[in-house]
């Protein structure tokens, strides 16, 4: 079972590595029942590039390869296909998943004003 987030933007969080309330690390404004309301405008924009530059850092050379991983692996995935293929550890697997679905959370987000001005959308708890 996983969590959703809808909106502006819509997609799944990665279960087991992303938390419901991922978009904050970008800014925005947050409201929180049992779901997290999440809006973004243009004046928005410089925290969100900062937060997609902080994710590139510090995923470093493993970017290109988990671009060209999940390319290839577009039908799933585990950590134990990573561990193999990138000969790295577990641990490092999971922190380097939570900061590329990071960054792929906050370049929907950066597109979406982009195209509309502004983002909306809500996620689920």
């Amino acid at each position: 079972m996983g969590r959703y987030f809808s909106g502006d933007i819509n997609g799944k969080f990665w279960f087991a590595v992303q938390s419901s309330d991922d978009a904050s690390f970008f800014g925005g404004q947050e409201s929180e029942p049992n779901h997290i309301n999440y809006y973004f405008c243009e004046d928005d924009l410089f925290d969100i590039k900062e937060g997609v530059k902080t994710c590139v850092k510090k995923l470093g050379k493993y970017k290109k390869m988990l671009d060209k991983f999940f390319k290839t692996n577009n039908n799933g995935y585990n950590d134990e296909m990573i561990v193999k293929d990138f000969k790295i550890s577990k641990d490092k697997v999971k922190k380097l998943l939570v900061w590329y679905a990071r960054l792929q959370l906050g370049e929907k987000i950066k597109k979406c004003i982009a195209k509309n001005g502004s983002c909306e959308f809500e996620a689920e708890l």
